[in-house]
């Protein structure tokens, strides 16, 4: 058994004051600060110029609101997580800097991204300075050394199993693995990593011992899946603020439809993987058009929603998330976030017909 870390010595909140859990906007305006104070660094030069530019062009900060939330719930005061916050947002930033440059995506938030405004090396560098500003953070901490180097440990921890995601995913076109495994695999690595990073650093700074804030991380590792498969769902039948359905098809992504759709037509591999391996400015747009009517009209749309069902209720039923009443709340209430994009795209609602 290992022993307990000492609870940090900043008081809990004895007040209630606003909305409580994952909206409630305590604590983000000193999260957007510290990050832009983070990539300024001793004087705004260049590259802090290009990251401020990319963290102030929007997003839902739901990292941000993930780490507040959880150190909420575990009962410490949310202004005691806003540096931890801050850290999980650069690290996710970071990930998006690198991902437009890798994918060919153009825009991000509805701006041109970073590595089309800038250029691929400057956008790099961003993108590994947004990499490293988390470690920073910890001198914000206010925490005993013993939880800062915890905190230390699992900002690499998680950082590790982003890159190792995001290096898999780009090997499934070229290696030919377009299995539910090999998808998953991928995401827990790229995407659920940093579902479950701002948890496991809130449980450290409420005094959970390693092995109970990693069971808790953990246990909202899957809500990250969920939120991959979401994304890969409204790349097709929603918007993500890019000119065009389809981006992810256009630059050859195995998507979670990808992986349903061959798994239920195993016959249409030469046909769609023919697709993706187009070069992306080669890509027809009505060849585009032709795999979002057939995942709609064969079943990978369907099959997509059966599986966000069943990770919800792995996180619903959750053990390790059942213990905790508060916890649990907040684990329901992101799945509830995440879902909201796309509901009018599940088949079984009978809504009108998507485009």
């Amino acid at each position: 058994m290992s022993e307990s870390l000492p609870v940090s010595p900043v008081p809990l909140r004895t007040v209630s004051a606003g909305p409580r859990g994952l909206w409630s906007a305590v604590g983000l305006e000193e999260v957007e600060t510290l990050m832009l104070r983070l990539a300024t660094g001793q004087r705004l030069d260049r590259l802090g110029r290009i990251l401020r530019e990319h963290v102030s062009s929007g997003g839902n900060r739901v990292r941000a609101r993930l780490a507040l939330g959880a150190a909420e719930a575990l009962g410490l005061d949310r202004m005691a997580a806003v540096p931890w916050a801050a850290a999980c947002e650069l690290m996710h930033n970071a990930t998006l800097v690198h991902d437009d440059l890798q994918d060919g995506d153009r825009t991000r938030r509805g701006q041109e991204a970073a590595w089309v405004r800038h250029g691929a090396a400057q956008a790099i560098n961003a993108g590994d300075l947004a990499l490293m500003l988390p470690y920073r953070v910890l001198e914000h901490v206010t925490t005993s050394d013993a939880v800062r180097w915890r905190l230390a440990r699992a900002i690499a921890r998680h950082a590790e199993d982003v890159v190792r995601g995001q290096a898999d995913e780009l090997d499934l076109l070229p290696t030919g693995r377009y299995d539910i495994s090999a998808y998953t695999d991928s995401v827990m690595g790229k995407t659920a990593a940093l579902f479950a990073m701002p948890v496991h650093g809130a449980a450290l700074l409420a005094g959970r011992d390693p092995e109970a804030a990693e069971a808790i991380a953990d246990a909202f590792a899957p809500i990250g899946l969920l939120y991959q498969v979401q994304d890969d769902i409204l790349d097709l039948y929603g918007t993500k603020g890019r000119r065009e359905p389809g981006s992810d098809v256009r630059e050859g992504k195995v998507s979670a439809l990808v992986v349903e759709h061959l798994a239920l037509h195993p016959e249409d591999e030469p046909w769609l993987i023919g697709i993706l391996r187009t070069p992306r400015h080669e890509t027809r747009d009505r060849d585009v058009a032709e795999v979002i009517r057939r995942f709609r009209d064969e079943g990978a749309l369907a099959a997509a929603w059966e599986r966000l069902w069943l990770i919800e209720d792995l996180v619903v039923e959750s053990p390790v998330l059942s213990a905790d009443t508060r916890l649990h709340a907040l684990a329901i209430e992101l799945v509830a976030q995440a879902l909201a994009p796309i509901v009018h795209t599940d088949p079984t609602r009978g809504q009108e017909s998507l485009r």
